[in-house]
């Protein structure tokens, strides 16, 4: 496997040639696929956090799994550059974090890739589940399981028209909604350009929620233009809620752990420009904090995480 240059970028689905991980992708079976990833030492985004900067943050190790989808469809099996994408579900667990040590030089790390089960229709293949293992160092460092699928781009832009018809919304999404963020230390970022959330208020019931803010020149978030609140933004705001109610419950002395387990389902898009609202269940001492994503009062996704 070579880590001299990038994937091309339009193969990982991103604009940004900085933002692209990945270097190398070679079919070793029927269902297996080895890839290869160069993590940066620093990211502007992924590595923003109160964490000491010993490690890197599992997000983006998952991140370069959420690029190895894309490689899989349109390398191994054909399925054209122009159709598009969605996530079902994303599970991953840190299997060694000293094996997420950071060093002097990028770190090289080597992702398995299986396919679990082929989703098809009447029209044939439309999506997958991938199972990956994440090796740095000859180690162990993460495992994932990623559902997705994928449409034409027709067939696309007739469920987003309809789903924002039934909204009542105009085509295409106008300026997301913004407003006031949390306090960047609160959840656990140094930076507040990378704060996604509003300041969070309990609920009553011993959990808390607040709303998603969306910035679409966010230049990792909204790396390029999509339509809908893209999911792995939808996880990083479970994940900052989830820190501030953990911390708030005492489960965790201060917003500096890094995500270790991660749990979640997508059930419907999330438009930019209805509010979208992030919620907690009370936080139990070491137990996973739940989290819940409704718009107007449907749910659209959750997630469990683990510090």
């Amino acid at each position: 496997m070579q880590f001299t240059r990038t994937l091309p970028k339009e193969l990982v689905h991103r604009a940004a040639v900085a933002e692209v991980f990945l270097t190398d992708a070679k079919r070793t079976g029927e269902d297996e696929v080895l890839l290869a990833a160069q993590l940066p030492r620093l990211h502007a985004f992924h590595d923003d956090t109160l964490a000491p900067r010993t490690h890197h943050d599992p997000f983006l190790v998952l991140e370069a799994c959420r690029q190895a989808i894309f490689v899989v469809a349109h390398r191994c099996l054909g399925v054209p550059l122009g159709h598009r994408f969605l996530l079902r579900a994303v599970e991953s667990d840190v299997l060694d974090l000293t094996a997420l040590t950071t060093g002097t030089t990028p770190t090289e790390a080597v992702i398995a890739a299986r396919i679990e089960e082929r989703l098809r229709s009447r029209s044939g293949m439309t999506g997958l589940r991938l199972a990956f293992t994440v090796t740095v160092r000859g180690r162990p460092a993460l495992s994932a399981r990623i559902d997705y699928s994928w449409m034409r781009p027709q067939d696309w832009d007739r469920l987003r028209t309809r789903q924002r018809d039934a909204f009542g919304l105009s085509r295409p999404p106008v300026a997301p909604l913004e407003g006031p963020c949390a306090d960047a230390a609160a959840v656990g970022r140094r930076d507040p350009a990378n704060v996604v959330i509003s300041p969070p208020r309990p609920t009553g019931d011993g959990g808390s929620e607040a709303r998603l803010v969306a910035r679409t020149t966010h230049p990792t978030l909204y790396d390029h233009w999509v339509d809908h609140v893209p999911g792995m933004l939808e996880l990083e705001a479970c994940r900052q809620l989830a820190l501030t109610a953990a911390v708030a419950s005492g489960t965790l002395r201060a917003p500096t752990a890094l995500p270790v387990g991660l749990s979640a389902r997508f059930h419907r898009f999330a438009e930019m420009d209805l509010p979208l609202v992030c919620r907690t269940a009370p936080v139990l001492p070491g137990a996973d904090v739940e989290c819940t994503l409704h718009q107007l009062r449907t749910p659209v996704a959750e997630a469990r995480i683990g510090f």
